[in-house]
C-alpha cells in the first residue's frame, strides 16, 4: 500500500489566501501594539538651535510622542541624559563648548548611558565624523534639516528596540533574582537539615545541643585563620557540627555514665562514629556488625557521594578522634594523613569537652584548658592547628560566652 502525501498545491488557493491574511492580521496587531508602547516613551533632544528644538517636538507631537526633555546647552547634556534616563536621545553634533562628539565619548564611560539609542543629527557630510560617531555607540544619522519621513520611521524602530532588550532585561533580571531567592531558601534549608540532624545526636547527652554549634563554629574559627575561603569556611562550619551524629546509637547507659568508662563500654562508645551511614544508607546486617567503632561508624551515616556537605561530614566524623601521632581511632592515621578538617574538629572537640560541665565532670578553666591543650602539641593535635586556634582566643571565649549551655 503507498501514502500519497497532498502536495501544496493541492490546498484550496482561499484556504492559502485566507491563512496568509490571517497572519498578516497578526502581524499588524502585534506592530501596533509594539508602535502604541512607544509613544510615552522619553526622549531627550540636545541641539545648540531652539528653532531645530521646536521643529523636532512638533514632528514627534503630530506623530503622538509627548514625552520630551530637551536643552539648548550641551555643557548641561550629560548631567540632563544621567538624571533623566531617556529610551532615546536626539544628538546635534556641532555644538559650541561641548559638541557631540564630547558627549558620546562621556556616553562610553557610563554603562548605563551605553544602552540608550542615539541619533546623530548633523548637516556634514564628512565620512570621517559619521565614522567615529558609530565607532562611539551612535544608533543612526539624520541630516539637518530634519525631514520627518525620515525621522519618525528611524524613530520608532530604535525605541521598540529598546523597549524589547528593556524587557529582556527586566526579565533576566526576575530569573536570577528568583535564582538568588530559591538559592537562599535552599543554604537556609540545607543548614536548618544539618542543625536538626546534629542535635538529634548531640541531645543523647547534651540537653541544649550547644556542643555541635560550638565545635562548629570554633572550627570555623581555625579554618579563617588558616586561610580558608568564606564558602569553604560556611562549609566545614556545618559539616563539623556532625562529627558526633553517630552517638545515636550509643546506649544511654554509656553516654550518660557519670565515672570512667569500662574498655568493653569505651569500645561501644568508639562505634559513634560510623552509625551515621546506616541511618542514611543502611547496611547489610552482616557488614553493619563489622562497623561497630563509632568513628567508623558517623561516617559512614554521612557518606553520600551526592553531597559534597556530607561527604565532608563523613571524614570528620571517621577522623575527629584520629592523633596526630597516629595512636587515634578507628583508623590510627598519623600526621597529615589525617585530613585537615579532621585535625580541627579534634582541637575543637576536645576543647569543648573540657570547657564544659558533663556528666562525669566539671568545666575547666580557659587557662587549664589551654594548658591541656597544649600537653596534647605533636602528640594529640597537628601544630599548627593548635596554633591557628590559640592565635583567636578572643573568638573562641566570645563562642562560649554565645552559646553558653543553660
Amino acid at each position: 500500500m503507498s501514502l500519497t502525501i497532498d502536495s501544496p498545491q493541492h490546498f484550496a488557493p482561499e484556504t492559502s489566501l485566507a491563512t496568509a491574511a490571517s497572519l498578516q492580521r497578526a502581524l499588524d496587531a502585534s506592530l501596533t501594539r509594539r508602535m502604541q508602547g512607544t509613544k510615552t516613551s522619553r526622549i531627550v533632544i540636545v541641539d545648540d538651535e531652539v528653532s531645530q528644538i521646536r521643529s523636532l517636538k512638533q514632528y514627534l507631537t503630530e506623530a503622538g510622542y509627548s514625552n520630551f526633555v530637551t536643552t539648548s546647552d550641551a555643557t548641561e547634556a550629560v548631567d540632563l541624559i544621567q538624571a533623566e534616563k531617556p529610551d532615546l536621545v536626539l544628538l546635534d553634533i556641532e555644538m559650541p563648548e561641548v559638541s557631540g562628539i564630547d558627549i558620546l565619548h562621556l556616553f562610553n564611560l557610563n554603562q548605563t548611558m551605553q544602552n540608550i539609542p542615539v541619533i546623530v543629527l548633523t548637516d556634514t557630510t564628512d565620512r570621517e565624523i559619521k565614522h567615529l560617531c558609530l565607532e562611539l555607540g551612535a544608533s543612526d544619522f539624520l541630516a539637518k534639516p530634519v525631514d520627518p519621513m525620515e525621522l519618525l520611521p528611524r524613530l520608532r524602530t530604535l525605541l521598540i528596540n529598546k523597549q524589547f532588550r528593556d524587557q529582556q532585561a527586566s526579565h533576566s533580571e526576575w530569573l536570577e533574582e528568583q535564582v538568588r531567592k530559591r538559592t537562599t531558601e535552599l543554604a537556609a534549608s540545607r543548614e536548618e537539615v544539618v542543625h536538626c540532624l546534629a542535635r538529634a545526636g548531640e541531645f543523647r547527652d547534651d540537653d541544649t545541643g550547644h556542643h555541635v554549634v560550638r565545635v562548629g563554629k570554633y572550627v570555623a574559627v581555625i579554618a579563617r585563620e588558616l586561610g580558608f575561603s568564606p564558602s569553604r569556611v560556611e562549609t566545614v562550619e556545618l559539616a563539623a557540627q556532625l562529627h558526633d551524629i553517630g552517638k545515636i546509637g550509643i546506649p544511654d547507659a554509656i553516654l550518660n555514665k557519670p565515672g570512667k568508662l569500662e574498655d568493653s563500654e569505651y569500645s561501644i562508645m568508639k562505634t559513634h562514629c560510623a552509625i551515621g551511614k546506616e541511618i542514611i544508607q543502611p547496611l547489610p546486617p552482616q557488614e553493619a556488625a563489622v562497623l561497630r567503632a563509632h568513628s567508623r561508624l558517623g561516617a559512614s551515616m554521612l557518606h553520600v557521594p551526592s553531597s559534597p556537605l556530607l561527604m565532608l561530614a563523613a571524614r570528620i566524623a571517621q577522623t575527629h578522634h584520629e592523633r596526630w601521632d597516629g595512636n587515634g581511632y578507628p583508623l590510627g592515621l598519623k600526621g597529615e594523613d589525617i585530613p585537615i578538617e579532621g585535625r580541627m574538629t579534634a582541637v575543637a572537640d576536645v576543647y569543648d569537652a573540657l570547657s564544659t560541665k558533663r556528666a562525669y565532670k566539671q568545666a575547666f578553666s580557659r587557662e587549664k584548658c589551654f594548658h591541656i591543650l597544649e600537653e596534647g602539641r605533636g602528640t594529640h593535635f597537628d601544630p599548627k592547628v593548635l596554633d591557628a586556634f590559640f592565635a583567636r582566643a578572643d573568638d573562641i571565649v566570645q563562642i562560649q560566652l554565645d552559646y553558653m549551655d543553660r
